[in-house]
């Protein structure tokens, strides 16, 4: 685990000078406290902070091969390289170190590109070929690491695991991507075909790119991705041993580590799932941690702490107040980006009380997405079921009718709240799905924006990536398209971005072994009763984990982690409220309206309306343009 930077000219190879390659790493140095390394040659340089967690004493960066015509510097890890590592043996292949990262050198040099579909794991790279005159960019199937690139104006090409690598450069030209600004407020995160600063790219999860000398710079080329047939076939007992197996598989390759590991333990389903599978792997105590809120509706540490027993982990908690808004500036340096789920903050915490103990923590994440696990997924079947009953032309005339009539009435009890729903079986399925999982509607954003920025984005629309990765998603129904929205564009714009940040910011490794692609493949090959049946998501993976945990840890009411943000902006975060009313850096840029950003947060102040949330974006949102911007 670790930071990477590089610079590669496309066409003639100038000489890279090393304290540039420095210069970025030093923006990264919090993902790799142990050691920095950086290399140079005829048009390329190569940088690595690192953070050691396989093979201490000799798996430095970056890495060359024995001939030296093959360097490669390497964030994440290979959970299968000693497999790896013994076939390559047999074909030939000589090891100098016990890394990783040495398995990425040998495979290119025996599959090229094709080396991707032989790794299990999470990584971003970028690999020089001196033969070819190449460099190879990869990242993960799921987007667990990142990876920013750009190309500045004389054709050389930055790369580095966060965007504040690349801001390090001083030629890099800064200025702010509308069409961003808009996919932010629309989803709460800048996803992976998109970024902030105009220019810049994200190589996207399950992605790769040669950029070749005397070549432009090449579109990426999709090397993995995942699809949702409902194929499988079986007993529920045949198929619940499969899926036990699956799991037990991707905890047990998540486990090797040099380094003190742990996991992190909500008491949830998810979490508690993987440390029943590490505590069955280990021969000593596995490690735990948990946070709690001083709330009691809000705290799961008695659940977390029902699991450790049952265990026998070494488990450590700790209290903490909902009221963490004074690690709000933390966020806008670890993000860049603007991100407004505001679940980093306890994020942050649990990732500062693991690092205490342990330079690994294996995660929970992965599950909901794979298996349905979301109340929105089961809104979205039910709608579905609507819609067929009556067509789609029928249910359109009805329910865009009742929607018009019905009341707004967000302040009653959930089940009275049927305007939303009307309005959403009067959409086409993907519509209503890209509307629920969005951030801030587009009859806000519409209010928000000034004419000027409304005729600038020319019709771009944040829910349209969504709405086209359902209509052209490999999957046989209409849950396993909106499941893979999910995974290609949620996934790595809000869950993996948040846990690597957060982790990364302490110089914690996070694993999440329910990512682990055969697994995935396994549970998207499930029919849907497996996935969700009746009301209760994640069906299968809860009655195959029946003889680990008790039924009140895998049937009891979901949480998450929730901060109190409508109260602190009548609070605490007033005054801020009152600055973005007043006319912050939002007003300056000229894209969003005074008058409506002043009425929302008076709104808010006096209790007429909530846009606790809303203001929690824009607050976000404006921190980020002033400090990437200056705006």
């Amino acid at each position: 685990m670790c930071g990477i930077a590089g610079i590669f000219h496309l066409d003639t190879p100038k000489p890279v000078d090393p304290a540039r390659v420095k210069q970025m790493l030093g923006a990264l140095a919090h993902r790799g406290p142990d050691g920095e390394g950086v290399w140079t040659a005829p048009g390329v340089g190569l940088g690595q902070n690192r953070l050691a967690i396989i093979d201490l004493a000799t798996g430095q960066q970056p890495m060359h091969s024995a001939d030296g015509k093959l360097t490669v510097v390497f964030n994440g890890e290979i959970y299968n390289y000693r497999e790896l590592r013994v076939d390559m043996e047999t074909w030939g292949a000589e090891f100098r170190t016990q890394s990783d990262t040495e398995v990425i050198l040998h495979g290119w040099r025996r599959w090229g590109p094709a080396c991707l579909d032989h790794f299990t794991g999470m990584f971003a790279f970028a690999l020089f070929d001196a033969e070819q005159q190449c460099l190879f960019m990869a990242r993960d199937r799921l987007g667990v690491k990142p990876f920013y690139y750009t190309e500045l104006s004389d054709g050389a090409v930055l790369f580095g695991s966060e965007l504040k690598a690349l801001l390090a450069h001083p030629r890099l030209r800064r200025s702010p991507d509308l069409s961003a600004v808009e996919d932010f407020l629309g989803l709460g995160y800048v996803p992976d075909d998109a970024c902030i600063v105009a220019g810049v790219k994200k190589l996207p999860a399950g992605h790769h790119m040669t950029l070749r000398r005397n070549h432009r710079l090449p579109e990426p080329q999709r090397w993995w991705d995942i699809g949702f047939p409902a194929d499988a076939r079986g007993s529920v007992k045949d198929l619940e041993h499969q899926l036990t197996d699956y799991m037990r598989m991707a905890v047990r390759s998540r486990m090797v580590s040099d380094v003190p590991l742990g996991a992190f333990l909500s008491g949830g389903v998810d979490s508690s799932s993987v440390v029943a599978l590490m505590a069955e792997a280990s021969r000593s105590a596995v490690e735990t941690c948990s946070i709690g809120f001083d709330q009691p509706d809000l705290d799961e540490t008695g659940h977390a702490r029902l699991v450790a027993e049952r265990f026998a982990t070494h488990h450590s908690e700790r209290i903490v107040s909902p009221d963490d808004y004074g690690l709000i500036d933390t966020l806008v340096h670890h993000f860049d980006e603007p991100f407004a789920d505001a679940s980093a903050l306890p994020m942050y915490r649990v990732c500062e009380l693991a690092r205490e103990r342990v330079t690994v923590a294996l995660s929970g994440d992965g599950a909901d997405e794979a298996l349905a696990g979301y109340r929105r997924h089961r809104f979205f079947v039910a709608e579905n079921r609507a819609r067929g009953m009556l067509g789609s032309q029928v249910s359109g005339r009805l329910f865009g009718a009742l929607g018009r009539a019905y009341p707004k009435a967000d302040w009653a009890p959930r089940p009275l709240r049927a305007k939303s729903t009307f309005e959403a079986l009067a959409r086409p399925p993907e519509e209503a799905y890209a509307r629920a999982i969005g951030f801030t509607a587009p009859e806000i954003r519409a209010r928000l924006f000034t004419p000027e920025a409304t005729r600038a984005l020319d019709g771009h629309r944040a829910e349209a990536r969504i709405e086209t990765a359902m209509r052209n998603a490999p999957a046989n129904d209409w849950l396993g398209r909106a499941q893979y929205a999910d995974m290609t564009i949620w996934m790595p714009g809000d869950i993996l971005t948040k846990v690597d940040r957060m982790s990364m910011a302490v110089g914690l490794e996070a694993r999440e072994p329910l990512l682990d692609h055969k697994l995935l493949a396994f549970e998207a090959s499930l029919p849907q009763p497996m996935r969700l049946r009746g009301q209760q998501g994640k069906w299968l993976m809860k009655h195959a984990m029946r003889r680990y945990l008790p039924e009140e840890i895998l049937y009891r009411p979901k949480m998450g982690f929730v901060t109190p943000i409508s109260a602190w902006f009548r609070g605490p975060l007033a005054g801020e409220a009152d600055r973005i009313a007043r006319g912050a850096a939002l007003a300056n840029t000229g894209w969003f309206r005074p008058d409506e950003l002043s009425r929302i947060a008076n709104e808010h102040r006096i209790g007429r309306a909530d846009h606790g949330r809303l203001l929690w974006q824009l607050l976000m949102l404006d921190k980020s343009l002033t400090r990437l911007f200056g705006v």
